[in-house]
């Protein structure tokens, strides 16, 4: 039943099976197989099948929520028996680019506040270019940033991998909700990160790989959640994380515009300086490596 249960929340992520068979290695045809197992044994329907996109019912949002709750309740019993800890920080300091501090690190902190209760944590949130800087002054030992800088002072370690993807008000009938071509894309009035934003570098350095040198940005905002709230009100676009929006697009408040033969994936990066060592800090990493999904 766990292996079922995240099929489909990588189903429910995605809002795509063949995405959720692409994430999970496995066939497209095995995860619709799965779903429907689960919608039998549950006699419900839990996503609602279109042309070209899937959408999750009523009763798919609440058994989302159902296996979120199972699934980290396996993740909590395995990390108590096969990944005991012998110490544990009484103070955890680190630094966070704006997209993990606000839509990934939150979760994976309440669940270690649980398990840890003593730990008391201060976290530096900004654009990665801030937090790295922060590291190489030494202000911070650690933390974790969109994307890889070129400074031989600081290293990398692969944290978890992410997709930005075009989205859009849900009610928003301007654009077909089908795939969009290139051209279709570079027309579209685009709400944009500012400079130093890890997702904005990720955006532009694909787009120059395809050709591409200039978007039709009519704003720039300075966090995820300023941009959000703007395409509430408006018929315009931006490129987000998938991190940021898994509710916006469960509750249909906003929607996402595949874009054909054009994905924008990253991935979410530890950075310490280089030669740094501290069992905080690896103590730290393998927590958030094991917790991350749940």
């Amino acid at each position: 039943m766990r292996t079922k249960l995240h099929i489909f929340k990588a189903a429910a992520h995605h809002l795509s099976f063949t995405k959720a068979a692409e994430k999970l290695f496995i066939s497209q045809p095995a995860v619709s197989k799965v779903i429907g197992e689960l919608e039998s044994l549950y006699k419900t329907n839990f996503f609602i099948r279109k042309r070209n996109s899937i959408e999750l019912t009523p009763q798919g949002i609440l058994f989302l929520q159902y296996t979120d709750k199972i699934l980290a309740i396996y993740s909590e019993m395995e990390d108590r028996f096969l990944n005991p800890e012998k110490e544990t920080p009484a103070q955890l300091n680190f630094g966070a680019s704006t997209t993990v501090a606000n839509y990934v690190v939150p979760k994976i902190l309440a669940t270690y506040k649980l398990k840890y209760p003593i730990t008391h944590f201060t976290i530096k949130s900004g654009n990665s270019e801030e937090i790295e800087e922060l590291i190489l002054n030494q202000q911070l030992d650690f933390g974790i940033t969109e994307g890889k800088n070129t400074n031989r002072k600081l290293q990398f370690k692969n944290f978890i991998k992410d997709e930005i993807v075009l989205v859009t008000r849900f009610g928003n009938n301007s654009i077909k909700q089908g795939p969009v071509s290139k051209k279709e894309f570079i027309q579209c009035p685009i709400i944009e990160r500012e400079a130093g934003s890890g997702t904005r570098k990720i955006i532009y350095k694909t787009l120059k790989s395809q050709g591409i040198d200039k978007l039709n940005v009519t704003v720039h905002l300075n966090s995820t959640e300023a941009i959000k709230n703007y395409l509430y009100h408006t018929n315009s676009f931006a490129l987000v994380s998938r991190h940021a929006i898994r509710e916006d697009i469960l509750y249909h408040k906003l929607k996402i515009i595949p874009i054909k033969d054009l994905v924008f994936e990253r991935w979410f990066y530890f950075v310490c300086r280089t030669g740094f060592q501290s069992k905080t800090m690896d103590q730290f990493q393998r927590f958030f490596l094991h917790n991350h999904n749940l």
